[in-house]
């Protein structure tokens, strides 16, 4: 749905833009020269209001040149700059719930052209501990959030729900990095999550300079059945050696998101940007008016607002 909408917005751009163009490249002159034609012959300046009589701008054409200006401002701004995303699911919990609404910095890794997708300039890379927004590989027409786990060179564990990692030695580096366990101690419970009716546990992990909680849902058991099977390596069930230009991506919700464990890795080309801020926050909370519509918001969570982690 993004990418139809940003073929919709680049095509209308460039639609109102060539319309006013040849409004004014080819009709303003005809016009203009029609107006000059009449006052020469009636020999007085005619009011903007007589002029508009006399030779009328076209409807189509006024209202392109309109909203050409303000199209294009949103159409550089959502393309290379910033743009909107809503989290409709519940994998990113509890850094990021359903109903939050992020702003996402598109600018963070690369430019990219707002249809093909082709690189226009490379600006950054993919760090361990970002929230990423990319196109899902099996299906690049739906947008994915997901925290960035694992990048080019990094051996990802994932065992007994125990997040394992060891970096990728650079090239140079006297003593390569060991395996890291990720996940640490329980926090404190200030805010209880739940599965349904199930309680879920909230750990702290560390990656990169990134301290983040994840979930993790007792009552399920590892789906290592289901993990995907990285061809041409002799590794583990569950282990993952992440290839040059990939990145491996876990939700924070851990036994409920559908991630690099289950489809494999996620091409460079497939990032979109960085999440940077939450802006907005509703909260459905169907149980406190049972005969509102499930997409209709009971509330607003402003103590989330400007946050992410």
């Amino acid at each position: 749905m993004a990418n139809i909408y940003s073929i919709l917005l680049t095509v209308v751009t460039i639609l109102a833009g060539l319309i006013w163009w040849y409004d004014a490249r080819v009709n303003k002159p005809q016009r203009q020269a029609k107006i000059t034609a009449e006052e020469e012959r009636l020999q007085e300046t005619l009011s903007e209001d007589a002029q508009q009589r006399i030779a009328p701008q076209g409807r189509v054409a006024e209202f392109c040149q309109s909203v050409f200006p303000i199209l294009f401002v949103i159409l550089i701004l959502r393309s290379f700059l910033y743009e909107p995303f809503r989290i409709p699911s519940a994998s990113m919990m509890p850094t990021m719930l359903d109903g939050d609404f992020i702003l996402v910095e598109k600018f963070a890794y690369s430019l990219r052209d707002p249809i093909w997708r082709h690189e226009l300039i490379e600006v950054g890379q993919a760090e361990r501990g970002d929230i990423a927004v990319f196109k899902f590989p099996p299906q690049p027409s739906v947008d994915f959030i997901k925290r960035i786990v694992g990048v080019p060179g990094d051996r990802i564990i994932y065992r007994n729900k125990t997040l394992y990692l060891e970096p990728a030695c650079v090239d140079g580096q006297q003593e390569c990095p060991q395996i890291q366990v990720v996940a640490k101690n329980i926090e404190p419970q200030e805010e209880v999550y739940f599965n349904g009716s199930r309680p879920l546990e909230r750990y702290s992990e560390q990656l990169g300079d990134v301290t983040h909680d994840i979930l993790i849902d007792p009552s399920v058991s590892p789906r290592v059945s289901y993990y995907y099977q990285q061809p041409d390596r002799a590794t583990a069930v569950d282990e993952w050696i992440v290839p040059e230009g990939h990145y491996f991506a876990m939700g924070d919700n851990r036994d409920n998101s559908e991630d690099s464990r289950y489809w494999g890795f996620v091409p460079e080309e497939n990032l979109v940007g960085r999440a940077v801020f939450i802006w907005m926050s509703f909260e459905f909370d169907q149980s406190s008016n049972r005969f509102l519509p499930s997409w209709i918001p009971t509330g607003i969570r402003w103590h989330r607002l400007g946050t992410v982690e």
